[in-house]
């Protein structure tokens, strides 16, 4: 019985680059989209209005302590039962925004909440607005602090990505499906899976390890 054949890879090479492809796109979505909520996330968890803080802290509760799954398959099957269709890419890659955007708001309230309070008290004694006080003075300082941590949510969500074989959603892991059931060897289909997400993952790591080395001398 044959459980290794190095040309899969070969044979299947469109199949793997398509899904590659997708995976990427799935992620810089997700990525820009949970920064944003995120970033909405953290300035309501720390804003001066009770309702708002209340709103905020609920949010990332509420996801942070369900699975990634359930997220998805709300998108997925949920939505539309209430006549708001999506496929399988467009429900996998806002399943993940969502989720992950409530661990990257619990790192950018701490980047925020490192930031002297004498730096907020400034801004708004000058006439600022809250949200123009955190955006113009408190954010830029705090981005120096959650950069490393929002970096390994980054690696997170890349391989967290690969929910998206579940829902069709098209990606490496949906492709990688398709092949093992053609081809009957799962152990090189996903061995080349494997390189294909360290192709992302491992730079980003080295990145991040670089952010932190380098905030660590310029803290001292």
């Amino acid at each position: 019985m044959v459980i290794w054949d190095s040309s899969v890879l070969f044979d299947h090479w469109d199949r793997y680059i398509q899904g590659f492809g997708q995976t990427v796109l799935a992620s810089l979505l997700a990525l820009i989209g949970s920064l944003i909520i995120g970033t909405i996330i953290a300035i309501l968890r720390i804003s001066p209005y009770r309702w708002l803080n209340v709103f905020g802290a609920a949010y990332v509760e509420f996801l942070r302590n369900i699975p990634l799954l359930v997220v998805v398959f709300f998108f997925f099957l949920g939505l539309p039962s209430l006549g708001i269709p999506l496929d399988g890419f467009s429900s996998g890659t806002i399943g993940l925004m969502v989720y992950t955007s409530s661990f990257i708001a619990e790192a950018i309230r701490a980047g925020i909440q490192a930031v002297p309070k004498g730096q907020t008290e400034a801004a708004r004694s000058s006439g600022l607005s809250y949200v123009q006080s955190m955006w113009h003075v408190v954010l830029p300082q705090a981005v120096k602090v959650v950069l490393p941590a929002v970096g390994n949510q980054m690696i997170n969500l890349v391989k967290n990505s690969a929910i998206l074989g579940v829902v069709a959603g098209l990606d490496l892991m949906y492709y990688a499906d398709l092949i093992s059931s053609d081809t009957f060897l799962p152990i090189p289909v996903y061995t080349f899976v494997a390189l294909f997400y360290l192709v992302l993952t491992v730079p980003l790591s080295m990145a991040v390890h670089y952010m932190e080395r380098r905030f660590a001398r310029s803290n001292a």
